[in-house]
């Protein structure tokens, strides 16, 4: 009788879970609400530390609001506010063998307030011959553990115009210090096979810039089981205002990530409707991955990993994957068993995760999961991107337009049915072997 009763209860239990799960949906009205405001010309594309990203960070706050969700423990608010910095060079002259080189023809990377250097000072001298590949040279280029002159051929002259666009404006960094070295690039006017005096003089100002991830957060109902976190994130900056084409210049960024943002605003509605999670989920836009990933490093500061059970990090989620409809892929997919167990809550689903097909890309290590995934926590990255192919990847044509909003929203219904086990605390993923930060 009692085994009967049991039995019962049991089926009974599992009756009403499978009904709450049918119940509840990830909406679609909000998935594409939030990708089209999200993507829309009035971002300005959402650069970091821009207009633009700042009404991005304000309505993703205002979603936060309007779910139900609070700020983390110990904060006020959904921003989660922090500096970063910005040097920018001020005046720079430089002669070359005596003679005054055109403002036009050379740039510093500095963050020093002030530069005076000339032969007789401890300056490494690079020169670059008409058919030397300035790749081989980046790092004691752009990370010198010396301060560094480079004498560009006047062959070279489309090479060094490109790393002046690249590296030549002000750049954000997270530290207040930054590298005690410099480097100065200069375009010779004639072929100068041996530089024999040189001076260098410069100055540049340095300001503090706040930057800012939008962080909600839904506690556990299992007091045993509340101090244990779930992290969900994407990242919501983009590449700002670039070079025109066809007259349009701003990168929206539909794809990357205002799709992988909107997946963590409707999981955030999604599981709060549910209000059944037994550990602690954490709901996290990230600001400056396009440029260092600073609002992720920043964010895993405040966090014990110890705490952290997982994270779901969704970047670039449009379009479909090469694995065809109502599929993605997981990255790191081998370095824990989290894929795994997300796979079996999708039994009876069409919808399938599968591993990483791009590992010459290193993509488990060029989001926002790395910095959690290198001290341990099974932190992976669901992706549909085919990233080798992808034609607009970072271009002015990444717009609402171009993506499967129909397909994304499946991705995000498999990513909340197949995260249940974990949020239930009924799955725990094997831990991330850690790993060296520079990998």
């Amino acid at each position: 009788m009692r085994i009967s009763l049991l039995l019962g209860c049991l089926a009974v239990a599992s009756t009403l879970s499978a009904t709450a799960q049918t119940k509840t949906a990830v909406s679609a009205a909000t998935v594409k609400r939030v990708l089209t405001t999200l993507a829309a010309d009035d971002m300005q594309g959402r650069a970091t530390g821009q207009p633009g990203q700042l009404k991005a960070a304000e309505f993703l706050a205002g979603e936060f609001k309007r779910i139900g969700l609070q700020p983390l423990p110990g904060q006020n608010s959904f921003m989660q506010e922090f500096p970063a910095y910005q040097s920018g060079v001020t005046s720079l002259q430089v002669t070359l063998n005596g003679a005054p080189v055109a403002a036009s023809r050379a740039f510093a990377l500095t963050t020093q307030s002030q530069l005076s250097w000339t032969e007789r000072d401890s300056v490494q001298v690079l020169v670059l011959g008409p058919e030397e590949k300035v790749q081989a040279h980046y790092r004691e280029i752009l990370r010198p553990s010396k301060n560094t002159l480079v004498v560009f051929d006047p062959a070279q002259a489309a090479t060094f115009q490109s790393m002046l666009s690249q590296f030549g404006k002000p750049r954000l960094r997270g530290e207040a210090t930054s590298s005690t070295y410099s480097s100065v690039l200069v375009l010779a006017e004639a072929a100068t096979p041996k530089v024999t005096t040189f001076r260098v003089a410069a100055s540049a100002a340095t300001n503090a810039v706040t930057l800012r991830n939008v962080v909600g957060y839904l506690p556990g109902r299992d007091a045993k089981l509340a101090p244990e976190k779930v992290i969900f994130s994407g990242h919501y900056d983009h590449l700002g205002i670039i070079k025109p084409v066809a007259g349009d210049s701003i990168a929206n960024g539909a794809d990357d990530d205002a799709s992988g943002t909107t997946a963590v605003v409707a999981l955030a509605e999604y599981f709060k409707k549910r209000n059944d999670n037994a550990r602690s989920l954490i709901f996290v836009a990230f600001t400056a991955e396009e440029i260092g990933g600073f609002g992720a490093r920043y964010f895993t500061k405040q966090l014990d990993p110890k705490e952290i059970v997982a994270m779901f990090n969704i970047e670039m989620i449009g379009k479909e994957a090469k694995f065809g409809p109502k599929t993605a892929f997981i990255t790191g997919y081998d370095k824990s068993d989290f894929g795994k167990l997300l796979q079996a809550n999708l039994q009876g689903t069409e919808f399938k995760f599968e591993p990483d097909p791009y590992p010459e890309q290193n993509l488990f290590y060029r989001s926002d999961n790395a910095t959690l995934a290198q001290l341990g926590v099974p932190a992976h990255t669901i992706s549909t991107d085919q990233i080798p192919t992808d034609k607009l990847y970072h271009s002015v044509d990444d717009e609402v337009s171009s993506l499967d909003v129909k397909n994304m929203t499946n991705v995000i219904s498999a990513i909340a049915r197949s995260a249940t086990g974990i949020v239930a605390g009924q799955q725990t993923p094997t831990r991330v072997a850690p790993e060296p930060a520079g990998k």
